[in-house]
């Protein structure tokens, strides 16, 4: 499966990249390719080409504030939630997203 996301958090800071590395590391853990954007303090970071919106699976927003460009995944399945999700407990988080995602399809 590929599964893009975009996190982000309200000062930009840690929580943007502790959100991005554990969505990376449960999905990878997983066998599914992924790719992170991060809209961070510092701006947009590895920015998802749209290439990579079409070719995705779904989508997961890890974001506290709102996404930059978020029309840009119009007509995506997106597992919107807050930063922190996937920070406390990455892998119940990645299962979350994917029985979202599984539930849409199968709709």
């Amino acid at each position: 499966m590929k599964i893009i996301a975009v996190t982000s958090c309200s000062t930009g800071i840690a929580h943007t990249y502790m959100a991005a590395a554990a969505i990376e590391k449960s999905a990878k853990k997983l066998g599914h390719q992924v790719k992170v954007e991060t809209q961070g303090s510092i701006g947009i970071e590895n920015k998802l080409s749209s290439k990579d919106i079409k070719d995705a699976d779904f989508v997961i927003f890890g974001a506290d504030v709102a996404v930059i460009g978020r029309e840009r995944f119009s007509g995506k399945i997106i597992f919107d939630c807050g930063s922190e999700i996937f920070i406390k407990n990455k892998d119940k988080a990645m299962d979350q997203a994917i029985k979202y995602y599984n539930e849409r399809i199968n709709d």
